[in-house]
């Protein structure tokens, strides 16, 4: 494990093996990075996110609590995880809101899915294994697996594989032309061709 001396780590996180916290980065407590994860410079990792194995998490990205990220995840630079429905700084009467008052909720990322650049994904919303989130796109519903959103709000406009690239036409499934990896797409959704 490698902390760089200007980063803030609490003293009760639990930091996997072979994980690199880099300069201005802050890691609040209670908060969870699996092995071998990569926390960029000036980068926030909320109290209690919990992140798999092998993320990255890039520069000033800002991850809010109560945010889970599987393993794999890529956060790009600048990426916001909001975590709150109905933001305000005051209550109705005037006085300043605390953490007593408002319920936080998360962002799910699962496995192996990338978040572009200045991408912004307003809670409570998940995104699917494999998916990718387009640079400055503006999630604000599920993600399915494997999708390509894009825009603002986000939009499906492609699938993706497990490389990342986008997946072409073939044979009436999807293939990737990196992998040959053919997919499925079945109402809406895509899977990985199996060979039963």
């Amino acid at each position: 494990m490698r902390v760089a001396p200007s980063a803030d780590v609490s003293d009760h996180v639990d930091i996997g093996g072979g994980s690199s916290i880099w300069h201005l980065a802050q890691v609040r407590e209670n908060a969870r990075l699996g092995s071998n994860c990569i926390i960029g410079r000036g980068a926030y990792i909320g109290t209690g996110v919990v992140l798999g194995d092998n993320c990255k998490v890039q520069n000033y990205a800002l991850v809010y609590e109560p945010a889970v990220l599987g393993h794999g995840v890529f956060i790009g630079p600048a990426v916001v995880l909001t975590n709150d429905t109905y933001p305000r700084a005051i209550n109705p009467d005037g006085s300043l809101k605390s953490a007593h008052d408002w319920e936080p909720v998360g962002v799910t990322i699962l496995e192996g899915a990338a978040i572009g650049a200045r991408a912004v994904c307003v809670a409570p919303v998940t995104i699917g294994a494999w998916a990718t989130v387009a640079a400055g796109a503006v999630v604000t519903r599920d993600v399915p697996d494997f999708a390509l959103v894009a825009g603002v709000p986000a939009k499906r406009i492609g699938w993706v594989g497990k490389a990342g690239v986008r997946l072409v036409e073939a044979d009436g499934g999807w293939l990737c032309p990196q992998t040959s990896t053919r997919y499925i797409e079945t109402d809406g959704a895509l899977r990985e061709a199996t060979n039963d």
